[in-house]
Protein backbone atom coordinates (compact mmCIF):
# COMPACT_ATOMS: atom_id res chain seq x y z
CA UNK A 1 0.00 0.00 0.00
CA UNK A 2 1.43 3.24 -0.56
CA UNK A 3 1.92 5.90 1.40
CA UNK A 4 -1.25 8.41 -0.28
CA UNK A 5 -3.41 5.50 -0.03
CA UNK A 6 -2.44 4.32 3.61
CA UNK A 7 -3.34 8.05 4.54
CA UNK A 8 -6.67 8.01 2.76
CA UNK A 9 -7.51 4.95 4.62
CA UNK A 10 -6.42 6.19 7.76
CA UNK A 11 -8.02 9.62 7.56
CA UNK A 12 -11.68 8.51 6.37
CA UNK A 13 -11.50 6.10 9.43
CA UNK A 14 -11.22 9.08 11.67
CA UNK A 15 -14.15 10.94 10.00
CA UNK A 16 -15.99 7.18 9.88
CA UNK A 17 -14.87 6.75 13.87
CA UNK A 18 -16.07 8.50 17.41
CA UNK A 19 -13.68 7.50 20.23
CA UNK A 20 -16.80 6.81 22.42
CA UNK A 21 -14.87 6.47 25.55
CA UNK A 22 -13.43 10.00 25.53
CA UNK A 23 -16.65 11.64 24.46
CA UNK A 24 -18.81 9.33 27.14
CA UNK A 25 -16.30 11.48 29.92
CA UNK A 26 -16.77 14.39 28.35
CA UNK A 27 -21.14 14.61 28.28
CA UNK A 28 -21.03 13.16 31.89
CA UNK A 29 -19.39 16.62 32.79
CA UNK A 30 -21.72 18.97 30.68
CA UNK A 31 -25.24 17.30 30.16
CA UNK A 32 -26.93 17.06 33.36
CA UNK A 33 -28.16 13.32 33.69
CA UNK A 34 -26.33 11.75 30.79
CA UNK A 35 -25.37 8.49 31.50
CA UNK A 36 -23.15 5.43 29.20
CA UNK A 37 -22.22 3.47 27.83
CA UNK A 38 -22.16 5.02 23.95
CA UNK A 39 -23.14 3.01 20.95
CA UNK A 40 -22.17 5.19 17.72
CA UNK A 41 -23.07 4.57 14.04
CA UNK A 42 -22.55 7.32 11.28
CA UNK A 43 -25.51 8.35 9.05
CA UNK A 44 -24.73 7.29 5.50
CA UNK A 45 -26.31 10.67 3.61
CA UNK A 46 -24.40 14.07 3.54
CA UNK A 47 -20.88 15.00 2.16
CA UNK A 48 -19.70 18.03 4.18
CA UNK A 49 -19.83 17.35 8.44
CA UNK A 50 -20.29 13.64 9.73
CA UNK A 51 -22.70 12.75 11.60
CA UNK A 52 -23.89 10.05 14.13
CA UNK A 53 -26.26 8.78 15.97
CA UNK A 54 -25.22 8.58 19.53
CA UNK A 55 -27.23 5.18 21.89
CA UNK A 56 -26.71 6.04 25.47
CA UNK A 57 -28.18 5.21 28.83
CA UNK A 58 -29.72 8.58 28.60
CA UNK A 59 -31.52 8.38 25.99
CA UNK A 60 -31.08 8.80 21.66
CA UNK A 61 -28.92 11.99 20.44
CA UNK A 62 -27.46 12.76 17.35
CA UNK A 63 -23.48 14.07 16.76
CA UNK A 64 -22.72 16.62 14.19
CA UNK A 65 -19.00 17.68 13.77
CA UNK A 66 -16.31 19.19 11.43
CA UNK A 67 -14.48 16.81 9.81
CA UNK A 68 -10.91 15.90 10.59
CA UNK A 69 -7.70 17.48 8.67
CA UNK A 70 -7.18 20.56 7.24
CA UNK A 71 -10.37 22.87 6.14
CA UNK A 72 -11.15 25.36 4.19
CA UNK A 73 -11.86 28.83 5.75
CA UNK A 74 -15.56 29.41 7.06
CA UNK A 75 -16.45 26.07 5.39
CA UNK A 76 -18.09 23.32 7.95
CA UNK A 77 -19.33 25.76 10.64
CA UNK A 78 -20.82 23.24 12.76
CA UNK A 79 -20.64 26.75 15.54
CA UNK A 80 -23.18 28.54 12.92
CA UNK A 81 -25.73 25.76 12.72
CA UNK A 82 -25.68 25.34 16.50
CA UNK A 83 -26.41 29.02 16.80
CA UNK A 84 -28.75 29.09 14.07
CA UNK A 85 -30.97 26.07 15.33
CA UNK A 86 -30.82 28.10 18.83
CA UNK A 87 -32.29 30.98 17.88
CA UNK A 88 -35.15 28.88 15.94
CA UNK A 89 -36.52 27.18 18.63
CA UNK A 90 -40.00 27.70 18.97
CA UNK A 91 -40.35 29.40 15.75
CA UNK A 92 -42.80 29.22 12.85
CA UNK A 93 -39.32 27.19 11.16
CA UNK A 94 -38.87 23.65 12.58
CA UNK A 95 -35.48 22.85 14.14
CA UNK A 96 -34.08 20.06 16.34
CA UNK A 97 -33.63 21.09 19.85
CA UNK A 98 -29.71 21.47 20.01
CA UNK A 99 -28.03 20.59 24.12
CA UNK A 100 -24.18 21.46 23.60
CA UNK A 101 -21.64 22.74 21.80
CA UNK A 102 -18.04 21.40 22.30
CA UNK A 103 -15.43 24.01 20.19
CA UNK A 104 -12.45 22.18 22.11
CA UNK A 105 -11.07 19.97 19.28
CA UNK A 106 -9.22 17.67 21.69
CA UNK A 107 -12.12 15.52 22.82
CA UNK A 108 -12.86 13.75 19.21
CA UNK A 109 -10.53 15.29 17.27
CA UNK A 110 -13.04 18.27 15.68
CA UNK A 111 -15.33 20.68 17.29
CA UNK A 112 -19.10 18.85 17.71
CA UNK A 113 -22.18 19.78 18.64
CA UNK A 114 -25.24 17.44 20.47
CA UNK A 115 -28.77 17.51 19.25
CA UNK A 116 -32.07 15.59 20.00
CA UNK A 117 -32.92 12.86 18.11
CA UNK A 118 -36.23 13.20 15.94
CA UNK A 119 -38.48 10.84 14.41
CA UNK A 120 -39.96 11.63 10.88
CA UNK A 121 -39.11 10.49 7.42
CA UNK A 122 -36.59 11.76 4.88
CA UNK A 123 -37.57 11.70 1.54
CA UNK A 124 -34.66 11.34 -1.36
CA UNK A 125 -36.17 10.94 -4.06
CA UNK A 126 -38.11 14.53 -5.12
CA UNK A 127 -40.45 12.51 -7.42
CA UNK A 128 -41.72 11.07 -4.23
CA UNK A 129 -42.93 7.82 -5.44
CA UNK A 130 -43.80 6.62 -1.98
CA UNK A 131 -46.86 9.05 -2.00
CA UNK A 132 -50.11 9.65 -3.78
CA UNK A 133 -50.56 12.86 -5.90
CA UNK A 134 -52.57 14.54 -2.85
CA UNK A 135 -49.53 13.71 -0.63
CA UNK A 136 -47.18 14.91 -2.67
CA UNK A 137 -49.01 18.35 -3.14
CA UNK A 138 -49.23 18.85 0.51
CA UNK A 139 -45.29 17.79 0.94
CA UNK A 140 -44.81 20.59 -1.59
CA UNK A 141 -46.53 22.99 -0.52
CA UNK A 142 -44.92 22.36 3.42
CA UNK A 143 -41.96 22.96 1.46
CA UNK A 144 -42.97 26.65 0.34
CA UNK A 145 -44.81 27.47 3.48
CA UNK A 146 -41.63 26.54 5.48
CA UNK A 147 -39.29 28.69 3.07
CA UNK A 148 -41.60 31.56 3.16
CA UNK A 149 -41.44 31.52 7.09
CA UNK A 150 -37.86 31.03 7.26
CA UNK A 151 -37.64 34.10 5.04
CA UNK A 152 -39.83 36.00 7.15
CA UNK A 153 -38.14 36.04 10.89
CA UNK A 154 -36.94 38.79 12.43
CA UNK A 155 -33.10 38.24 12.73
CA UNK A 156 -32.91 40.70 15.27
CA UNK A 157 -35.40 40.22 17.18
CA UNK A 158 -33.73 36.09 16.82
CA UNK A 159 -30.53 37.44 18.11
CA UNK A 160 -29.45 36.98 14.37
CA UNK A 161 -28.60 40.24 13.62
CA UNK A 162 -24.74 40.03 13.20
CA UNK A 163 -24.87 36.16 12.07
CA UNK A 164 -23.71 37.60 8.49
CA UNK A 165 -23.05 41.42 6.84
CA UNK A 166 -26.20 42.71 5.31
CA UNK A 167 -26.08 44.06 1.67
CA UNK A 168 -24.30 42.84 -1.56
CA UNK A 169 -24.92 39.33 -1.03
CA UNK A 170 -24.28 38.09 -4.53
CA UNK A 171 -21.57 40.08 -4.68
CA UNK A 172 -19.75 38.61 -1.87
CA UNK A 173 -20.98 35.22 -1.96
CA UNK A 174 -19.76 34.93 -5.79
CA UNK A 175 -16.13 36.06 -4.08
CA UNK A 176 -16.36 33.39 -1.51
CA UNK A 177 -17.41 30.76 -3.87
CA UNK A 178 -15.32 31.57 -6.81
CA UNK A 179 -11.97 31.49 -4.27
CA UNK A 180 -13.55 28.36 -2.49
CA UNK A 181 -13.58 26.36 -5.94
CA UNK A 182 -10.05 28.06 -7.05
CA UNK A 183 -8.82 26.73 -3.84
CA UNK A 184 -10.43 22.99 -4.90
CA UNK A 185 -9.84 23.11 -8.35
CA UNK A 186 -7.88 19.76 -9.28
CA UNK A 187 -8.48 20.74 -13.15
CA UNK A 188 -9.24 23.30 -15.45
CA UNK A 189 -12.98 23.27 -16.59
CA UNK A 190 -13.62 25.48 -19.40
CA UNK A 191 -17.52 25.51 -18.83
CA UNK A 192 -16.92 26.89 -15.38
CA UNK A 193 -14.36 29.94 -16.23
CA UNK A 194 -17.36 30.47 -18.71
CA UNK A 195 -19.88 30.38 -16.46
CA UNK A 196 -18.23 32.32 -13.20
CA UNK A 197 -16.97 34.91 -16.34
CA UNK A 198 -20.32 35.33 -17.31
CA UNK A 199 -22.27 35.83 -13.46
CA UNK A 200 -18.95 38.31 -12.53
CA UNK A 201 -20.53 40.40 -15.80
CA UNK A 202 -23.70 40.28 -14.45
CA UNK A 203 -24.48 40.67 -10.82
CA UNK A 204 -27.43 42.14 -10.29
CA UNK A 205 -27.69 45.61 -8.23
CA UNK A 206 -28.52 45.08 -4.53
CA UNK A 207 -32.16 45.22 -4.26
CA UNK A 208 -32.14 45.96 -0.13
CA UNK A 209 -33.54 42.46 0.58
CA UNK A 210 -32.04 41.07 3.57
CA UNK A 211 -33.40 37.59 5.21
CA UNK A 212 -32.08 34.73 6.89
CA UNK A 213 -31.29 32.17 4.50
CA UNK A 214 -30.46 28.38 4.85
CA UNK A 215 -27.91 27.98 1.91
CA UNK A 216 -28.77 24.10 1.28
CA UNK A 217 -32.86 24.22 1.37
CA UNK A 218 -33.91 20.91 -0.29
CA UNK A 219 -35.59 17.81 0.14
CA UNK A 220 -33.93 15.84 1.65
CA UNK A 221 -32.61 18.55 4.33
CA UNK A 222 -36.57 18.45 5.92
CA UNK A 223 -37.47 15.83 7.77
CA UNK A 224 -41.05 15.34 8.10
CA UNK A 225 -43.80 14.09 10.67
CA UNK A 226 -43.98 10.00 10.69
CA UNK A 227 -47.64 9.99 8.91
CA UNK A 228 -48.33 14.02 8.27
CA UNK A 229 -47.56 16.44 5.49
CA UNK A 230 -46.16 18.58 8.24
CA UNK A 231 -41.68 19.39 8.69
CA UNK A 232 -40.89 18.78 11.91
CA UNK A 233 -37.01 19.54 11.48
CA UNK A 234 -35.06 21.71 8.76
CA UNK A 235 -31.77 20.14 9.03
CA UNK A 236 -28.04 21.28 7.60
CA UNK A 237 -27.48 24.57 8.30
CA UNK A 238 -24.04 25.17 7.59
CA UNK A 239 -24.26 27.57 4.71
CA UNK A 240 -26.65 29.27 6.48
CA UNK A 241 -26.18 33.56 6.78
CA UNK A 242 -28.18 37.31 6.52
CA UNK A 243 -28.40 36.99 2.64
CA UNK A 244 -31.06 37.18 -0.04
CA UNK A 245 -33.96 35.01 0.28
CA UNK A 246 -34.20 34.34 -3.86
CA UNK A 247 -30.67 32.39 -3.49
CA UNK A 248 -32.78 30.00 -1.43
CA UNK A 249 -35.72 29.55 -3.52
CA UNK A 250 -33.51 29.46 -6.70
CA UNK A 251 -31.35 27.08 -5.13
CA UNK A 252 -34.54 24.60 -4.53
CA UNK A 253 -35.37 24.96 -7.99
CA UNK A 254 -32.26 24.43 -9.42
CA UNK A 255 -32.07 21.07 -7.70
CA UNK A 256 -35.74 20.47 -9.09
CA UNK A 257 -34.22 20.89 -12.40
CA UNK A 258 -31.43 17.99 -12.39
CA UNK A 259 -31.75 14.51 -13.70
CA UNK A 260 -33.41 12.17 -11.12
CA UNK A 261 -30.17 10.43 -10.36
CA UNK A 262 -27.03 13.46 -9.60
CA UNK A 263 -24.83 12.05 -6.80
CA UNK A 264 -26.55 12.14 -3.92
CA UNK A 265 -29.11 14.90 -5.52
CA UNK A 266 -32.55 14.02 -6.69
CA UNK A 267 -34.12 16.46 -9.39
CA UNK A 268 -37.27 15.88 -11.72
CA UNK A 269 -35.63 16.69 -14.82
CA UNK A 270 -38.10 15.69 -17.89
CA UNK A 271 -40.76 14.31 -15.31
CA UNK A 272 -44.52 15.25 -16.41
CA UNK A 273 -44.93 17.21 -12.45
CA UNK A 274 -48.67 17.90 -13.18
CA UNK A 275 -49.57 14.30 -13.45
CA UNK A 276 -47.84 13.45 -10.05
CA UNK A 277 -49.33 16.22 -8.61
CA UNK A 278 -46.02 18.15 -8.28
CA UNK A 279 -46.19 21.81 -8.43
CA UNK A 280 -44.57 23.13 -12.04
CA UNK A 281 -41.57 25.87 -10.94
CA UNK A 282 -43.80 28.42 -12.34
CA UNK A 283 -46.51 27.77 -9.67
CA UNK A 284 -44.15 27.28 -6.92
CA UNK A 285 -41.94 30.61 -7.30
CA UNK A 286 -45.78 32.16 -7.98
CA UNK A 287 -46.97 30.45 -4.57
CA UNK A 288 -43.52 31.63 -2.87
CA UNK A 289 -44.31 35.20 -4.17
CA UNK A 290 -47.54 35.29 -2.60
CA UNK A 291 -46.44 33.83 0.85
CA UNK A 292 -44.05 37.11 1.00
CA UNK A 293 -46.13 39.55 -0.79
CA UNK A 294 -44.57 40.48 -3.98
CA UNK A 295 -45.89 40.24 -7.28
CA UNK A 296 -42.51 38.88 -9.26
CA UNK A 297 -38.99 38.20 -9.49
CA UNK A 298 -36.85 39.66 -11.66
CA UNK A 299 -33.52 38.46 -12.51
CA UNK A 300 -34.36 35.01 -12.32
CA UNK A 301 -32.25 33.39 -14.73
CA UNK A 302 -29.11 34.74 -12.76
CA UNK A 303 -30.61 33.12 -9.37
CA UNK A 304 -30.31 29.73 -10.94
CA UNK A 305 -27.13 30.26 -12.74
CA UNK A 306 -25.72 31.24 -9.37
CA UNK A 307 -27.37 28.22 -7.48
CA UNK A 308 -25.56 25.84 -10.17
CA UNK A 309 -22.30 27.69 -9.71
CA UNK A 310 -21.94 27.35 -6.03
CA UNK A 311 -23.43 23.43 -5.74
CA UNK A 312 -20.55 22.80 -8.27
CA UNK A 313 -18.04 25.07 -5.88
CA UNK A 314 -19.23 22.82 -2.92
CA UNK A 315 -18.95 19.49 -5.20
CA UNK A 316 -15.49 20.73 -6.30
CA UNK A 317 -14.81 20.98 -2.68
CA UNK A 318 -16.01 17.99 -2.12
CA UNK A 319 -14.06 16.43 -4.66
CA UNK A 320 -10.70 17.87 -3.79
CA UNK A 321 -11.36 16.38 0.75
CA UNK A 322 -11.79 12.82 -1.33
CA UNK A 323 -8.68 13.76 -3.17
CA UNK A 324 -6.40 14.77 0.04
CA UNK A 325 -8.53 11.91 1.51
CA UNK A 326 -10.42 13.35 4.25
CA UNK A 327 -14.24 13.39 2.56
CA UNK A 328 -17.21 12.70 4.72
CA UNK A 329 -18.79 10.62 1.84
CA UNK A 330 -16.99 7.43 0.49
CA UNK A 331 -19.00 8.32 -2.89
CA UNK A 332 -17.52 11.94 -2.47
CA UNK A 333 -14.77 11.26 -5.34
CA UNK A 334 -17.31 10.71 -8.22
CA UNK A 335 -18.85 13.69 -7.47
CA UNK A 336 -16.24 15.57 -8.91
CA UNK A 337 -17.33 14.19 -12.24
CA UNK A 338 -20.84 16.83 -11.84
CA UNK A 339 -19.09 19.78 -11.62
CA UNK A 340 -18.73 20.43 -15.60
CA UNK A 341 -21.96 19.05 -16.27
CA UNK A 342 -23.69 21.65 -13.39
CA UNK A 343 -21.69 24.05 -15.36
CA UNK A 344 -23.22 23.21 -18.44
CA UNK A 345 -26.39 23.12 -17.51
CA UNK A 346 -26.17 26.98 -15.82
CA UNK A 347 -25.37 28.13 -18.96
CA UNK A 348 -28.12 26.81 -20.79
CA UNK A 349 -30.05 28.35 -18.33
CA UNK A 350 -28.33 31.65 -18.58
CA UNK A 351 -28.60 31.26 -22.95
CA UNK A 352 -32.33 30.08 -22.94
CA UNK A 353 -33.65 32.06 -20.18
CA UNK A 354 -31.20 34.66 -19.22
Amino acid sequence: MSEVESRSKSSQASVDQLDTDRLQEYLKQKLPGFTGPISASKFSGGQSNPTFKLQTGAGTYVLRRQPPGKLLKSAHAVDREFRVMRALAGSEVPVPKVLHLCEDRDVIGSMFYLMEYCEGRIFWDAALPELNNAQRSAFYEEMNRVLAALHSIDVEAAGLGDYGRPGNYFERQFGRWQGQYRASELHSIPAMDKLIQWLGDHLPEDDGRISLVHGDYRLDNIMFHPRESRAIAVLDWELSTLGHPFADLAYQCMQLRMPADSGNISGLMNVDRKSLGIPSEKDYVARYCERMGIDRISNWAFYLGFSFFRLAAIIQGVAKRAHDGNASSKNAARLGALVEPLAMMALDVIETEG
